[in-house]
């Protein structure tokens, strides 16, 4: 989730309030906040983890 703190914006842990980051566009909260999300599906996800590590960007 990212909410607008004193002008900028923090990405949060919906569960935890946990801090991702903070940046000062929405674009940049957004971005990582995407990339949170595809970290947090990659456990819980074979067949996406195979798929990286054919093209060698997980290590074993």
């Amino acid at each position: 989730m990212i909410k607008k703190i004193k002008g900028k914006y923090v990405v949060l842990s919906e569960t935890t309030g946990r801090k991702f980051g903070t940046y000062k566009t929405k674009k940049e909260a957004e971005k990582r906040l995407r990339q949170v999300e595809f970290f947090k599906r990659l456990k819980s996800s074979p067949r996406l983890r195979t798929r990286l590590k054919k093209k060698f960007l997980l290590r074993k």
